[in-house]
């Protein structure tokens, strides 16, 4: 994955919880049903799963080898 695959990305690797969450969270409600949000996390963000869950996205997650978590997600398929 790469951010040419995402319209939007978050880098949260460097900011202190809840920041990644809150600005993930705020980003989900600015795409529309075909962009992509790309968030780049130091760890594997479970609460976010279960938020995109709830709220009709899909998500893809890769590990890349330094260990940074890649998350892209997108709405649901209708």
């Amino acid at each position: 994955m790469t951010p040419s695959n995402a319209d939007i990305v978050i880098d949260g690797r460097g900011l202190e919880p809840p920041e990644p969450l809150v600005r993930t969270l705020e980003a989900l409600d600015q795409i529309g049903p075909a962009e992509r949000l790309l968030v780049l996390l130091p760890h594997e963000p479970h609460p976010l799963y279960r938020a995109l869950q709830l709220n009709g996205f899909s998500w893809q997650t890769t590990r890349r080898p330094d260990g940074t978590v890649e998350v892209l997600i997108q709405h649901q398929p209708q």
